[in-house]
């Protein structure tokens, strides 16, 4: 098990590399040329079950863009555990796609670089403005008083999936609300024989969202209000000794669950292997391995005592990809035409249908098919709960050095070592000494 420490190292020295400006900076004017306006590229994160399903919903939508406006796209799927990676050497090199997806956690990160395109007045006008987003959405879009480095493509949050037989099974008769009930429902669950809660323990972008809303539920931040790395204030080490707690101490994640780190969490969900889910708008991911929506429930993150709210309260990160225009593209003209095409009202609808997530588009949010119980929770979260990553130009090195930390917690929980607020800090420490310079 320990061996699933260097998994990251790559990634760590990768985004260590994140340079102050880039190749790919554009011209002088703050914009590609139109060298090739009949083509496009484009890297689509992996956002459904699997990348073949992902083409099969995106496919459809680019032939429709192609007819419409005589450009071809060529789509790229890029796995969540390599995407971060392709972007960083693309923003060094020059040489990446014109159109991109990003999660909204790296907007901060890959803004300092320069590479992007920034969405000033004008770009936002080109597409139908800025005010057809929610606030919510754009609050990840890059650091304060800078125009945004990308535009909101899909909103989501954090929810607690559950299975409604395993819970008749144990006894449960509703979803735990404080993570005291929650591990209490797990001794209830593992007496009948089941896992009770998944993890991506070895998934360094979800330790850093689930760890970032424990310290927020302790009353902490990784960073401080000047932007600098507070990795070992006293409550940030309660809060990710906490979390890997569930698996150490508490026993309701699997240990095996320290080397899952591509969504096998869900999968084990849908197989009716465990009881408990925490993920981003989960359903469409479940429905295409075969869960029916009958068969699980879908309620608030629980939090330390009384319910979801800000402050000490908050249970998701503002989560959810955006859509960013490299400013060396080839054909400027074609990507703005593109981002116009999948943020609008129409498309909107077909592609938050599809993977479950929440418009960012307000008219589209509004839609009667995205009022259904499930998205009443995302919705309710994302408007009441929620709170967007640091948004801070080191924030990728933050996910990867810190969520490396979480991840070895993990190995050594998985391991059977004991896991101490000595051990926590240590690791946090490490991760603190990896970040670049203020």
């Amino acid at each position: 098990m320990r061996s699933i420490r260097a998994a990251a190292v790559g990634a760590v020295t990768m985004s260590l590399a994140l340079a102050a400006t880039a190749c790919g900076g554009g011209s002088s004017t703050g914009g590609g040329s139109d060298d090739s306006p009949k083509t496009l590229t484009y890297w689509a994160s992996n956002q459904g079950a699997s990348i073949e399903v992902d083409k099969k919903v995106l496919q459809p939508e680019l032939d429709k863009f192609q007819k419409q406006t005589g450009i071809k796209v060529k789509l790229e799927v890029v796995p969540w555990s390599d995407l971060l990676n392709r972007i960083l050497t693309a923003t060094t090199s020059g040489q990446g796609p014109d159109v991109l997806n990003i999660g909204n956690t790296w907007s901060a990160s890959l803004q300092a670089t320069g590479a992007l395109l920034p969405w000033d007045a004008k770009n936002f006008g080109k597409i139908g403005g800025r005010d057809r987003f929610v606030d919510s959405a754009l609050g990840s879009t890059g650091a304060e008083g800078k125009d945004p480095a990308a535009v909101p493509l899909y909103s989501m949050a954090y929810a607690l999936y559950y299975n409604k037989k395993i819970f008749a099974d144990a006894g449960i008769s509703k979803p735990p609300a404080t993570w005291d009930e929650l591990i209490a429902d797990g001794k209830k669950i593992s007496a009948k024989g089941k896992s009770v809660l998944g993890a991506e323990g070895g998934n360094v972008s979800e330790n850093i969202h689930h760890v970032f809303v424990f310290a927020k539920q302790h009353g902490a931040d990784f960073f401080t209000s000047d932007g600098k790395p507070n990795f070992t204030d006293g409550n940030v080490v309660a809060a990710v000794k906490q979390y890997v707690d569930l698996m150490a101490k508490d026993k309701v994640i699997p240990t095996g669950d320290a080397e899952y780190a591509q969504n096998q969490s869900v999968s084990d969900f849908a197989k009716g292997k465990q009881a408990m889910l925490l993920w981003q708008s989960a359903s469409s991911n479940l429905t295409s391995q075969g869960m029916s929506d009958s068969d699980y429930g879908i309620a608030p993150v629980p939090v330390q005592s009384g319910t979801p709210g800000t402050g000490a309260q908050v249970n998701s990160m503002v989560a959810g990809i955006n859509l960013a225009v490299f400013k060396n593209t080839k054909n400027l003209d074609g990507a703005t035409k593109f981002v116009k095409f999948m943020t609008s009202d129409d498309e909107q609808k077909i592609l938050n249908t599809a993977y479950s997530s929440i418009p960012p588009v307000k008219t589209a949010q509004e839609d009667a098919a995205f009022n259904t119980p499930a998205n009443s929770v995302l919705k309710n979260t994302l408007a009441t709960s929620a709170a967007a990553l640091p948004q801070v130009a080191s924030e990728s090195q933050f996910e990867t050095t810190v969520g490396t930390a979480v991840k070895n917690l993990f190995a050594d929980a998985a391991d059977g070592r004991a896991i101490t607020t000595d051990s926590v800090k240590a690791e946090l420490e490490k991760a603190q000494q990896q970040m670049p310079a203020a």
